[in-house]
């Protein structure tokens, strides 16, 4: 939905520029959930020129001979090591790449802040034929992975401890808004029933959060449209405090938060990058933008790797704490 809004703005200055032929470009979104119908009235009735969608919404109306890709000329495909990594999605993108188009007719950009080994991913994608034999890396700041103006801080503390930290750290840094980030519920949680740690910090900050920012969720068991309510409260223009897990780690551009808080640490540096991606969005900003962890002792070696991988700084905080 977001890159759609974006592509439909590019497509309307496109139509509008004095030099260029006028000619009509029409985007789709094909959406995730239940709308195999409506989306093949929407292709019969107007045939896009651009289609953004997921690789499970995609594939779907590619099985079932709903769209083709004959006349296919440009694929993006961004976030594509963790497409490739989630064995969900690497088969259908495979067949996507090799079966149901062919490289030699179409111009294909792999996308991702943190495409690892891009030497061996570039020999992969001529091997595999998942792109043309002459593939340019294209890479923005080779050097410095982190941007100059976000800062790193951490905390110290016992777990018991945790959300009254984090509450001090609201009261404190007065964000104009910020993401929560929480771990994901282990398999062996939900089987017990217990509740995810997400409610947890959301029905804390309810009871015991003062401020004015609105205290939203976004979360990988919501359905569709309690997603989208979500964001569109979130992109409403007033502050927010948003409790997620890594659901919006990568992709979601809300250039209006200053904040990341690392309630629970991310798995890897990878997904450390890409959570602190979140922030520090905003074009030509002179702002300060902060991510802050909240870790127990014995994860101080954890966000030590963290730092070493990325080139990164983090500085202590001690927070005094009620109760």
């Amino acid at each position: 939905m977001q890159i759609t809004k974006v592509a439909r703005m590019l497509a309307a200055a496109r139509q509008m520029g004095p030099e260029l032929e006028q000619k009509s470009y029409t985007v789709m979104a094909l959406l995730d959930g239940g709308m195999l119908r409506r989306h093949k009235s929407w292709l019969k009735a107007e045939p896009p020129a651009i289609v953004v969608a997921t690789i499970g919404s995609l594939s779907q109306l590619l099985e079932k001979q709903i769209l083709k890709l004959d006349s296919l000329r440009v694929l993006v495909v961004d976030e594509v090591d963790f497409l490739f990594k989630s064995s969900k999605q690497v088969s259908s993108l495979r067949k996507l790449l090799t079966s149901y188009s062919s490289c030699n007719n179409r111009q294909t950009v792999f996308a991702s802040a943190s495409i690892l080994q891009h030497r061996r991913f570039r020999h992969d994608c001529i091997q595999q034929k998942w792109t043309k034999g002459d593939v340019v890396h294209v890479h923005v700041n080779r050097i410095m992975p982190m941007p100059a103006c976000l800062y790193h801080r951490f905390v110290i503390c016992g777990r018991k401890a945790k959300h009254q930290v984090l509450l001090s750290l609201l009261q404190s840094d007065l964000p104009e808004s910020g993401i929560i980030f929480v771990g994901e519920q282990s398999e062996k949680s939900k089987k017990s029933g217990q509740a995810p740690s997400t409610t947890a910090v959301i029905d804390f900050l309810r009871a015991s959060y003062e401020g004015s920012l609105d205290i939203l969720l976004l979360e990988e068991d919501m359905n569709f449209n309690s997603r989208a309510a979500s964001l569109t409260d979130v992109r409403k223009g007033d502050g927010y405090l948003l409790v997620s897990t890594d659901i919006v780690a990568r992709g979601i551009d809300l250039p209006e938060t200053t904040h990341i808080y690392n309630f629970d640490l991310p798995k890897t540096a990878i997904d450390y990058l890409h959570r602190a991606g979140r922030t520090c969005r905003k074009p030509f900003s002179d702002k300060k933008y902060y991510v802050t962890n909240i870790i127990l002792s014995e994860e101080r070696f954890v966000l030590q790797r963290f730092e070493n991988e990325l080139m990164f700084h983090c500085e202590e905080l001690t927070i005094e704490t009620q109760g």
